[in-house]
């Protein structure tokens, strides 16, 4: 049994949406194995006000998110090393990211960015609620694998797999 949790990182461009409902519904879901975190490539500054919504109506404490850059966690910030880094949009998987100290374990889980959505706010908010879920549907999936520990090829297969849900 692993003494420390799982450092887990959710990259996307903006870290206004989708890597903040990952990193609110990962450290939700996964107790005390599991410690998450966001960040942007280039960070908006702000959290998407309905992702804020979703998240509270789903539950969880939003006090704590705010949008933040991947510099922060980079080598040269002295952070404590991720175990796994995650992308949840298209552009950010496409980008050159800085290198992770201890060399984590990635994987690229895309979905459609909620914050695109231009209409009604019940669109809107239904394409958040669709985001959540997506991702929680991965998380939860994520969560029960049972070899977290090892880097070895049916992880990583696994890991591409859970980005397909």
């Amino acid at each position: 049994m692993r003494s420390t949790p799982y450092r887990v990182l959710f990259l996307c461009t903006g870290n206004s949406a989708r890597s903040i409902l990952a990193e609110s519904l990962l450290n939700q879901l996964g107790g005390d194995r599991f410690q998450a975190f966001s960040a942007g490539s280039q960070p908006k500054g702000e959290v998407h006000p309905q992702a804020l919504v979703t998240l509270s109506r789903k539950g969880h404490d939003t006090s704590n998110l705010y949008s933040k850059s991947w510099q922060d966690f980079d080598s040269a910030a002295g952070e404590a090393q991720m175990d796994f880094v995650f992308t949840v949009c298209d552009s950010a998987a496409a980008e050159t990211c800085p290198i992770w100290p201890g060399h984590p374990t990635t994987a690229h889980w895309g979905l459609p960015d909620p914050a695109a959505v231009i209409g009604r706010d019940d669109d809107i908010a239904q394409a958040f609620c669709r985001a959540y879920t997506q991702l929680k549907c991965r998380i939860e999936a994520f969560i029960a694998l049972p070899d977290l520990g090892t880097d070895s090829p049916a992880l990583k297969a696994n890991l591409r797999e859970i980005g397909q849900i």
